[in-house]
């Protein structure tokens, strides 16, 4: 039985996510969220309910980085950094608006963080299609 391109291209994407999460030291959880705000994929360990709650978060954030941009007239949103106590969030702009958003751990190398995040967007951004997004969403855990 032949695999549908499509269905191959979600699970590279769903082990690009995954292997970033394990890969990358200090890195908890991540999620990729569509340019509509809505959760595409989650790293395993996040339930559904979590996975949304992270994408409204990174969707919102990212949403003011872009009016921030547009206002100062700065061409555009790449990388989003948030330094709280006890961790980070960085969130990165895959082509098209979509994003990635990562939640590490205060011990994490924040700048190793930022740079394999903004690789990892550009390797989804040749991935991410309507199409792909779609198919994504329907089969996220309930």
């Amino acid at each position: 039985m032949s695999v549908e391109p499509l269905t191959a291209d979600r699970h590279q994407f769903n082990w690009l996510l995954g292997n970033f999460v394990h890969q990358t030291s200090g890195v908890r959880d991540a999620v990729a969220v569509s340019s509509d705000g809505l959760l595409i994929a989650g790293s395993d360990g996040l339930t559904r309910a979590e996975g949304d709650q992270l994408a409204a978060i990174v969707s919102s954030m990212a949403s003011l980085a872009r009016t921030a941009s547009r206002r100062y007239d700065f061409d555009g949103l790449k990388l989003v950094m948030i330094e709280m106590q006890r961790g980070f969030l960085v969130i990165s702009v895959i082509p098209g608006g979509s994003c990635l958003g990562v939640v590490s751990t205060a011990d994490g190398d924040v700048g190793l963080i930022g740079y394999e995040i903004s690789r990892l967007a550009e390797r989804f951004g040749e991935l991410l299609t309507p199409a792909l997004i779609a198919e994504s969403r329907e089969h996220l855990p309930r």
